[in-house]
């Protein structure tokens, strides 16, 4: 029995913006395919600079934080959040969380999306993720895939150097070439086929992991597949925009130049001037 497939609603327009959220500027990996595959649509960008990032703090206050910048970005008037950081969605997404939260509006996060697409892609039942310390302490991933496909196999390994490196603008040298090859040798020898890029900074680093775990295995962006996900999300509910000229918004809790000139390495000239919004919050140890 077939499915028709479901139609556009092309008198449906929603001109609300995206809300799209990181602990820095890895989300704008997220931003920057949501802007290739709706280019229709508004984006505010909110990086939580002061206090990124996210990776090394105890999940609990990532929520915290997760909580107030998903009220913040719903009082900016979005019609749907991307929790574009995957150290936020394990801490406040996890669809086993005996308490979850309760969000104002739609809310996607990137590990779903991501796994969901590589457990598709694996061939030989074996898959890889790599990401921060907290996204993989989390066992989130753990979870997902065992949720999404109990057969396959799921080898996790923490990469806390990728996001130092990837920030400071260093994606090729024989440094991190080297720190690549470390990290990524226990994923080698288990011989996945798949290995999910668990942190949303990791696609800048797609060259160098590509040429050590080989050409046989399939990288999957968090990135591109949560894109994927907010696009089905706005037709599903009708919310797609149909602006021809659109202008982003981007806010950082921290020092804006020091944004602007980070994030300038993942969109180019597409980015804009960079608000400053502390929001009353202060930096925390």
């Amino acid at each position: 029995m077939s499915t028709a497939p479901q139609r556009l609603h092309p008198s449906a327009h929603d001109p609300r913006p995206i809300g799209v959220f990181d602990s820095g500027v890895g989300g704008l990996t997220v931003a920057r395919a949501l802007m290739d595959l709706l280019p229709d649509e508004r984006i505010v960008y909110f990086g939580d600079t002061a206090r990124g990032p996210y990776g090394p703090r105890d999940l609990g206050q990532v929520r915290d934080f997760t909580a107030e910048i998903v009220a913040w970005l719903a009082a900016q008037d979005t019609k749907l959040v991307v929790a574009a950081c995957n150290t936020a969605t394990a801490a406040a997404l996890d669809p086993a969380d005996p308490r979850p939260l309760r969000w104002p509006l739609p809310v996607v996060g990137v590990i779903t999306p991501a796994v969901d697409a590589a457990v598709r892609a694996t061939r030989n039942g074996r898959v890889g993720v790599v990401g921060t310390e907290g996204t993989i302490a989390s066992g989130a991933y753990d979870r997902a895939v065992a949720t999404a496909a109990p057969d396959v196999e799921l080898v996790a390994r923490a990469c806390p150097r990728f996001v130092e490196l990837v920030e400071t603008g260093r994606t090729t040298d024989a440094e991190v070439l080297d720190v690549a090859s470390g990290y990524l040798a226990p994923l080698v020898a288990a011989g996945v086929d798949t290995l999910i890029l668990g942190c949303t900074h990791y696609p800048l680093l797609t060259g160098v992991l590509s040429y050590v775990m080989g050409p046989d295995v399939v990288l999957v962006s968090s990135a591109e597949e949560t894109a994927r996900r907010v696009f089905a999300a706005l037709v599903d509910q009708h919310l797609l925009a149909h602006d021809r000229a659109v202008e982003h918004r981007f806010v950082a809790s921290g020092d804006g130049t020091t944004f602007a000139r980070l994030a300038a390495r993942f969109l180019g000239p597409r980015l804009s001037d960079v608000d400053v919004e502390p929001l009353g919050w202060k930096a925390s140890a």
